[in-house]
């Protein structure tokens, strides 16, 4: 199965990060676990992999010629930090109210 990385697959994403972590984020603070495995893993899991599958896609295009930057791509980026971010601050919100 080939995954095309698209603006929407990556806002779902951002979205999907931007859900998971905060409400993550409080098993991983103290001294203890700064530097734990599970930090590490649970940035693999829910931000590094999510991102790369459907932001990056996993084939490599060929840059040609004069090419420098790829606009979609930049697209796509732009898409993921905007719905993680707002999707992180509306659960900080919900979460802060209760």
């Amino acid at each position: 199965m080939s995954l095309t990385p698209t603006p929407f697959t990556a806002a779902l994403s951002g979205v999907f990060s931007g859900l998971t972590w905060p409400l993550i984020w409080p098993f991983f603070q103290g001294p203890a676990a700064l530097g734990s495995l599970w930090l590490m893993l649970g940035t693999v899991v829910l931000v590094a992999l999510p991102a790369h599958a459907f932001v990056l896609g996993f084939k490599r295009r060929q840059m040609v010629g004069a090419e420098m930057t790829d606009s979609a791509l930049l697209v796509r980026v732009g898409a993921w930090l905007a719905c993680a971010a707002i999707a992180a601050v509306l659960v900080s919100m919900i979460r802060g109210a209760s």
